[in-house]
């Protein structure tokens, strides 16, 4: 079963800090748009760790969202 935004990704983006902290910087992380078109800069950062703000998300969860990517992200 394909992943998809709304019930595979979004949830893994906290309300607070994460949307709010990126919205700041000019990054909607709730908008399934924003998320797709900033896909591979966001799955670069999740990768190094740099995102989100408090700390890296495990192994599993940054693979979840390179196979959403992969999987041709439906929203």
């Amino acid at each position: 079963m394909a992943l998809s935004f709304a019930s595979d990704i979004r949830p893994q983006f906290r309300d607070t800090p994460d949307v709010d902290t990126m919205k700041r910087k000019g990054l909607d992380l709730s908008s399934y748009e924003e998320v797709k078109e900033n896909a591979a800069a966001i799955y670069s950062r999740l990768q190094d760790g740099s995102m989100p703000c408090d700390g890296a998300w495990p192994k599993d969860r940054v693979a979840l969202f390179k196979r959403w990517m992969d999987d041709g992200m439906a929203p």
